[in-house]
């Protein structure tokens, strides 16, 4: 991956743009979303159910360190594409658990579904979850056979810090981290509500802990890296999402213009219910995972 210049961001909101309150009041969920606690009570309720109702869901290990599991949701057919899904929570939060229920329409309509999981920051740095979402795409692909997969078709994506990993897959140069795999490994990706640009969340109080440092922001931030394959690219982003998001989305486009082919519009929902539409047969959101997958 390689890393290029960053630009400072430039938005006009109360507080002062480019304080700490600033970066704090755009991107912690928690003061944006009066019913955030609420939100994830019901993903977690939905995921029990999904599970039930899922029964040959399997949990396989893609490595051998603690966190480095997924839960595989096959669909009915052989050689069925893979989409695959990394949950969000500042790297820091959640788990594979929490989000059982994007599997089940999407299994539907024919794909088999991979939500991994990933050992969780400050204890396990960003860098070292990044290694980990190399290596479970990467153990997706070489056991493609066994999982009954197509492994032309494996498209990954992300919601928030998953958005910010679905980016850094298709930024990685798969031949370098194994000589079997290649360059296109990656079909296509859908990034919720991505984060590429780490430099504002290295200001935001709430997330001191990560210890971004203008380095580590260089080294993390997607949007100043160069795609290392033609991959497509849909993002999504909440119409009441804050504004450092929706400009975190078009930084994207602007900087990947040959990878991002859409931005998918939601309007109405804030940054925990963008990602509704999984559970929904013909939102525009599964829409695009669909036309991700079956091109």
């Amino acid at each position: 991956m390689m890393a290029t210049s960053r630009r400072t961001p430039s938005t006009d909101a109360d507080p002062t743009p480019g304080t700490p309150e600033y970066f704090e009041a755009h991107y912690n969920t928690r003061l944006r979303v009066p019913e955030f606690h609420a939100i994830q009570a019901h993903w977690a309720e939905a995921s029990v159910e999904a599970r039930h109702r899922q029964p040959r869901m399997r949990t396989l290990a893609y490595g051998d360190q603690p966190g480095e599991t997924l839960d595989f949701f096959p669909a009915e057919s052989a050689d069925a594409p893979l989409f695959v899904f990394m949950h969000g929570g500042y790297w820091r939060a959640l788990n594979k658990s929490d989000f059982s229920w994007v599997a089940p329409e999407l299994v539907r309509q024919g794909v088999s579904v991979a939500v991994v999981d990933y050992a969780l920051a400050p204890a396990h740095p960003i860098e070292g979850i990044v290694r980990q979402m190399l290596a479970a795409h990467a153990w997706m692909y070489r056991h493609a056979d066994s999982l009954r997969i197509d492994r032309e078709r494996i498209v990954t994506s992300g919601h928030s810090a998953g958005g910010h990993l679905t980016a850094m897959m298709i930024a990685a140069r798969w031949p370098q981290w194994g000589n079997d795999l290649p360059q296109t490994l990656i079909h296509g990706g859908l990034a919720i509500s991505g984060l590429f640009d780490l430099d504002p969340l290295s200001k935001a109080p709430f997330l001191a802990a990560l210890g971004l440092t203008p380095q580590r922001v260089d080294m993390l931030s997607p949007a100043f890296m160069s795609p290392g394959s033609d991959a497509r690219l849909i993002t999504a982003v909440g119409g009441d999402e804050s504004g450092e998001f929706k400009r975190q989305t078009a930084l994207i486009a602007e900087r990947w213009p040959d990878n991002v082919v859409r931005d998918v519009a939601l309007p109405g929902l804030n940054h925990m219910t963008v990602c509704d539409g999984f559970a929904e047969p013909d939102s525009a959101l599964m829409q695009a995972a669909l036309e991700l997958l079956q091109d």
